[in-house]
């Protein structure tokens, strides 16, 4: 972006009343676990509405594990899901690991002591789309917009790391404790699920501050909705049971996107800084937009309609248009970084896992995701991973159990 571009695009700005805001210090953040902090909450209340992982603030360690379910029969589903709720609610809550005696099979791993403290851990269930085939006779209750994730134009999705029958999003302050939940969960259920494929994550801690950075160098997450809000949550994440073919067990849920996308950080490397601002439409310094001075100024489109400042096809700019026809489109985003070594031909491995919790995942992911086909960015990244899946309801109190609403 040239001097004189941004000067005009500024005095256009004046002309409007609106520089004086511009110039001003941004906003508070809209989104808690966008923006990132040092230090979160010791523990999240595993009873609600809703499952406390979806607007928790991010937290540094995650791991996804996508299952199958092998149990022999609708009961053994039941028992099944009763099991990881008991495992998620002690592992959430903390307590001390019973003794089970000299010769019997230790409780626990150990991993953690003897004293299971919360740190922060979340374990958010959900469901995917082959869970409803005929095994369990669940069909009549499938969410209305579950189904198989597609291929998108480039990208380059693996069968064997996609989908699942159940995901398991565990996250936490620290990457033991998340290790431990794990662990646990799986030991406690062996017989009746088997691990599909996982994915193991992490948040950057803001720096200097403001929302956490990718992998690509620029923040991630800076126009999130406002998860405090919870009027604009209804109309954006939760789903309602009973309305819009939704089953009534549905009510409290939220779907999610998952997609797990290599970035060739070693070719992105080696491409200037003004084309890489260019192509997300921020500086990568401030996370201000290029019409701006602060990570969360508002970008002012309205004003660049000729894209001399933040081209038409930057990323920001296709993934949220900020009009009123495209409002009700916007998705609760949560992305975690992953390092996984390097590539057979010696590349670093490494990149996002991008989480897009919407009420609807026809009108608000998909939606988004076409208009993003073909960005300049698709040169530097590979989806490969994930699929859909529906963030099951929370669970409301000690007797009650994840998934419940299936059986009723």
């Amino acid at each position: 972006m040239t001097e004189p571009t941004r000067r005009r695009f500024l005095s256009a700005l004046a002309g409007a009343g609106v520089a004086a805001p511009l110039a001003a210090a941004a906003a508070a953040p809209a989104y808690a676990a966008g923006a990132g902090t040092t230090k979160t909450a010791a523990s999240f209340p595993f009873h609600g509405a809703h499952q406390a992982g979806v607007l928790a603030p991010l937290r540094k360690a995650t791991e996804f594990v996508a299952l199958d379910v092998t149990a022999a029969d609708r009961a053994g589903l039941k028992q099944l899901l009763q099991t990881v709720t008991e495992k998620a609610r002690f592992l959430t809550t903390g307590g001390t690991v019973a003794d089970p005696g000299i010769s019997a099979q230790p409780e626990d791993s150990g991993v953690l002591g003897n004293d299971i403290v919360p740190d922060g851990l979340t374990v958010t269930m959900a469901v995917g789309s082959s869970l409803f085939d005929e095994r369990f006779g669940l069909a009549s209750v499938k969410p209305s917009k579950l189904r198989v994730m597609e291929d998108f134009p480039n990208d380059a999705l693996r069968r064997e790391v996609c989908d699942g029958d159940l995901l398991l999003q565990v996250e936490a302050n620290d990457r033991d404790v998340v290790t431990h939940a794990v662990r646990e969960i799986l030991r406690a259920t062996r017989a009746d699920m088997q691990v599909r494929w996982r994915q193991s994550g992490f948040v950057s801690p803001p720096r200097p501050s403001g929302t956490p950075r990718n992998l690509m160098g620029f923040k991630d997450g800076t126009s999130n909705p406002d998860t405090s809000d919870a009027d604009l949550m209804d109309q954006l994440v939760w789903a309602h049971g009973g309305k819009n073919g939704e089953p009534d067990w549905a009510e409290g849920g939220s779907y999610l996107a998952v997609r797990v996308i290599r970035m060739f950080v070693e070719f992105w490397d080696r491409v200037g800084l003004r084309e890489q601002q260019q192509m997300f439409g921020r500086y990568r310094d401030s996370g201000a937009p290029l019409t701006g001075t602060k990570e969360f100024d508002d970008p002012h489109y309205e004003l660049d309609n000729t894209g001399d400042v933040i081209p038409f096809d930057a990323h920001m700019r296709l993934a949220n248009p900020r009009t009123p026809q495209t409002a009700n489109q916007r998705i609760l985003r949560r992305a975690f970084n992953y390092d996984s070594g390097i590539d057979s031909n010696g590349n670093l491995d490494m990149g996002l896992i991008f989480c897009a919790y919407n009420q609807d995942i026809e009108r608000q992911f998909v939606t988004i995701q076409k208009r993003l086909i073909d960005e300049p960015l698709v040169d530097y990244i590979s989806p490969f991973g994930g699929g859909y899946y529906f963030a099951l309801p929370g669970v409301r109190n000690a007797s009650g159990w994840l998934g419940e609403g299936l059986f009723a």
